[in-house]
């Protein structure tokens, strides 16, 4: 009896001091009191080393709440919203025995942030020649991290790879024109991403586009003649007058931009001064094939010279009535081909030249090959 009763007066003992001890322990922080430079994407995540959570606040320092999730059994909560950069954030958590936990830091501020600018445009029709495009106002140091951060969705599947056509710029596009009817989601889960240089991502992107039909116009300096076709089948051709001996219009594949209904054209703009043979004038329906200044525009004052000869700077000229037509019935990212000229081959970084550059080379052109 003796040896009962203090085996049970031990045990009573021991219980009250592991539940004496059970009551401090107060709920646990992932991040660390006073810490600093904290990652505004790194989930703040509160433990319960008791029965459970009772309350927990997580305000910035206006007095803000943060908004946050519980688990199902109470044992841990969440921040359900993003941080802030720069901002100070402070955690008072309180257990069901009772104990509080209070906790502060301070998210990382940034030198700079870069917004990722994504192309095409939400819920747009484009054409088989459209390329995604991310654009950065600063030079990309790590460009694994922005291209990381970047995913494309396509249904069907295609397999693709990014181009950086400049410090600044990254593309993706299949190996081949799209197939008309493809489905495309970009998201670029760009916040709190650090892009090197003390540039990080300053808000997520998305953008999700729809592959129309495969409109393709071909230029051909042999006929003077632009053919344009909807899926294979010819839908109209047009006599064109091109780019002279002195400025030939470049052979290769165009990507259509923009399209404006009238416009000033400015060849200084495109390095040409008006006292070489530049010009300032304005024209109308002037659809975008290049950065480099090439349009298909209405040219009332060569329509003499349309299917005969090119009198132009580079640019492909129609008659007004055509280049309405063509304004109104193509779509950005349909293609022109343009053959059979003196002018070499446009430049694959122009800027709508992407598909002048040979697949291989694409590949190489992202950071996994570099």
């Amino acid at each position: 009896m003796l040896l009962a009763s203090c085996t049970i007066g031990g045990g009573g003992s021991s219980d009250g001091q592991e539940q004496q001890a059970e009551e401090k322990n107060p709920p646990a922080v992932n991040v660390k009191d006073d810490a600093d430079s904290v990652s505004p994407i790194k989930p703040v995540e509160v433990e319960s080393k008791g029965d459970g959570l009772d309350e927990v606040t997580m305000t910035n320092e206006e007095g803000n709440e943060v908004d946050g999730k519980m688990a199902d059994d109470g044992k841990s909560w969440t921040n359900d919203e993003v941080l802030g950069y720069g901002r100070t954030y402070t955690i008072v958590a309180k257990d069901k025995n009772g104990e509080t936990t209070k906790s502060s830091f301070t998210t990382l501020a940034p030198d700079y942030t870069a917004y990722g600018a994504l192309s095409p445009a939400e819920n747009a029709e484009v054409g088989v020649g459209q390329t995604i495009a991310v654009r950065f106002p600063y030079a990309i140091e790590d460009r694994k991290a922005a291209q990381d951060a970047v995913k494309v969705k396509t249904e069907p599947a295609v397999e693709g790879a990014w181009y950086w056509l400049s410090p600044y710029e990254m593309r993706w596009r299949p190996e081949n024109y799209w197939e008309p009817g493809t489905k495309v989601k970009v998201n670029a889960d760009l916040y709190g991403k650090d892009l090197g240089g003390g540039v990080y991502g300053e808000a997520d992107n998305s953008t999700e586009f729809t592959i129309g039909d495969r409109v393709e116009a071909v230029a051909d300096d042999n006929t003077k003649t632009m053919t344009v076709y909807n899926n294979g089948e010819v839908v109209k051709s047009m006599p064109i007058s091109m780019g002279s001996n002195q400025w030939p219009t470049p052979n290769g594949v165009y990507i259509i931009g923009d399209k404006n209904p009238s416009m000033i054209m400015d060849s200084e703009t495109y390095g040409l001064s008006h006292e070489n043979g530049g010009y300032r004038l304005t024209v109308n329906y002037a659809t975008q094939m290049s950065y480099s200044g090439i349009y298909v525009h209405a040219a009332p004052w060569s329509v003499w010279a349309q299917g005969s000869q090119n009198t132009s700077h580079g640019c492909i000229n129609v008659t007004t009535e055509y280049a309405k037509w063509f304004q109104d019935y193509v779509k950005r990212g349909d293609i022109v081909t343009v053959k059979n000229t003196i002018g070499g081959v446009l430049d694959g970084a122009d800027g709508l030249g992407d598909w002048n550059i040979d697949w291989e080379t694409w590949k190489k052109g992202n950071a996994d090959q570099n």
